[in-house]
């Protein structure tokens, strides 16, 4: 094993073009950490913000890019089981995962499921951690009930969609087009093009009128209210980001009227004995649900690191189906 590694920053704030490779000493893996040689890093839209300055990096953690990755443990920590040097695990980060090894703490790490490669395992962390919390423990999904994803064609918004089903949901996504609408009705959703159709108007169609029990919104702004007047009575409604705006004009008696429950979640700040709470759920609850034969992510493309510019631009395009992954070791 070299001495240093290579991982990526943003040495300003700004677009893409401001994301350069460093070089910097392989951390040793404290007590409770594994240190991981990375496979391949997520690409997920926090980057994106803390690239361009908007989501300043929390003090005390590193500089370097990314939030989730796949890989091999190399060492453990002091009091840590030597048996898990030669595994692969994929793992929830505060930061570090566009590099070449990362630590990663031991009880926000998970087995790859059965049947996935590295590559493929890098798109799941930061999806089911917050789908795990949001859609399920905040939100409250019941088989049988309605929900409307926002942005169905992302990483988090297919991963969603077949873990829904998998629960006995009925699934609604939002998506830009006809293209990706065949794809997610494909993937048994009900699909809406928001350039094309009225939001209230097909979800109450869909539903008969009852509206739906759950939604996970990535727009914030206007389309709050917009929201609440689709759901159902008792209906929860939970904000994952703010791609239209973080303040929002709310109904308030509306909410009072329908009994709706409003609520708000990221998982960066939280403790890490929250995200080893949430990391148990995932593991009982989620990760029996995902194989060859069930619930698999949904890559959209894979770049290598030295490319990363290229995959910022592309999530920020929109363009993509699925997630986006940095690959930084070759599969064999």
């Amino acid at each position: 094993m070299t001495d240093s590694l290579t991982g990526i920053i943003a040495r300003v704030a700004g677009g893409p073009d401001v994301l350069e490779p460093v070089q910097r000493p392989i951390p040793a893996p404290g007590p409770g950490e594994v240190l991981l040689r990375v496979a391949a890093a997520g690409v997920n839209r926090p980057d994106i913000m803390q690239r361009s300055g908007a989501l300043p990096v929390p003090p005390g953690v590193s500089d370097i890019l990314g939030l989730e990755v796949a890989g091999t443990v190399q060492a453990v920590g002091q009091g840590g089981d030597p048996a898990l040097v030669g595994t692969s695990v994929m793992a929830l980060l505060k930061a570090g995962g566009y590099a070449s090894y990362v630590t990663a703490r031991v009880d926000h790490c998970l087995p790859i499921p059965e049947g996935l490669d590295l590559h493929e395992a890098a798109c799941l962390p930061e999806g089911l951690f917050t789908i795990w919390h949001n859609l399920f423990d905040r939100g409250a999904l019941k088989p049988g009930e309605w929900v409307l994803l926002e942005g169905g064609a992302s990483g988090i918004g297919t991963l969603a969609l077949q873990l829904a089903r998998a629960y006995g949901a009925h699934v609604i996504v939002t998506a830009g087009g006809p293209d990706k609408c065949a794809r997610l009705k494909a993937m048994g959703a009900y699909a809406i093009d928001y350039r094309n159709e009225d939001l209230i108007t097909r979800v109450m169609e869909l539903t008969g009128d009852a509206g739906v029990d759950v939604v996970l919104d990535i727009l914030g702004g206007d389309m709050v209210n917009t929201h609440l007047a689709l759901m159902a009575a008792g209906g929860r409604h939970i904000g994952l980001a703010f791609m239209t705006g973080m303040i929002a004009q709310v109904d308030l008696g509306l909410a009072m009227r329908k009994g709706l429950w409003l609520s708000s979640s990221t998982l960066r700040p939280k403790s890490d004995a929250e995200k080893a709470a949430i990391a148990q759920s995932v593991r009982h609850n989620l990760l029996p649900l995902i194989g060859p034969d069930g619930v698999r992510p949904v890559l959209s493309r894979k770049f290598p690191l030295s490319q990363v510019v290229d995959a910022h631009a592309l999530l920020e395009s929109g363009r993509n189906f699925g997630k986006i992954v940095l690959v930084v070791e070759e599969m064999p």
